[in-house]
């Protein structure tokens, strides 16, 4: 089976640079149209089935992308966002003023440098490892099965799936509407934005840098 990893569209706080982690936010209207657009992309793909993060921007998505078929939609809470503790609600910026300016030392290594109060990386990845697992073993055959959750949720697994340190997650760029394709254990492809038009794509594709912030506030 194959598991076609979908990133939630922008979102309202997205859109403002401000962190939302557990926080329940809206899709924007650019967001809106990037999970309209998510949907064509998907075309090529014969989805059976589909997962969800119980959190409204995810939840929007998946259900625009998957306007005018039949394909059922299940929501997982495993699937939500990691929490950010004390900085859900607040922008970058406003974290950045912060004595020490911590959200640099985040982006830098997110494991040993968390947000107060946000939920530990390896805690985070072993329930989003254990609903993947679940997904999978619903689905034995040549499935494409469809999930749609959060930046963050992805980064995590992809991170597992490719053995490398939670200090490495911010490296791992994920867009808004991006797909991650993969073939458990195997990871096929990470951050396809080639669906989404000039418009709507990501304002630079390359990698983020060791001081590069992530491609959007969780």
């Amino acid at each position: 089976m194959r598991l076609l990893l979908a990133r939630h569209g922008e979102s309202l706080w997205n859109a403002e640079r401000r962190f939302q982690g557990s926080s329940d936010i809206a899709l924007s209207p650019r967001g809106r149209a990037q999970a309209e657009a998510l949907g064509r992309g998907l075309h090529g793909y014969r989805v059976r089935a589909a997962y969800v993060s119980p959190f409204r921007r995810a939840r929007e998505t998946a259900e625009l992308a998957l306007r005018g078929t039949d394909v059922p939609l299940v929501v997982m809470e495993e699937l939500r966002e990691l929490s950010l503790g004390t900085w859900e609600g607040c922008t970058v910026d406003e974290v950045r003023a912060q004595d020490g300016d911590p959200y640099v030392a985040w982006v830098r290594a997110p494991h040993d440098c968390p947000p107060p109060g946000g939920e530990p990386l390896p805690v985070v990845s072993e329930r989003v490892r254990a609903a993947l697992d679940r997904i999978a073993a619903a689905h034995p055959d040549r499935d494409d099965v469809l999930v749609v959750a959060h930046g963050g949720v992805i980064s995590v697994y992809a991170c597992h799936l490719l053995g490398c340190s939670f200090n490495q997650l911010w490296r791992l760029r994920v867009d808004n509407a991006s797909l991650t394709v993969v073939r458990p254990p195997r990871l096929v492809s990470l951050n396809e934005t080639g669906h989404l038009p000039a418009e709507l794509a990501p304002g630079h594709l390359q990698r983020t840098s060791l001081a590069a912030r992530p491609s959007a506030a969780p």
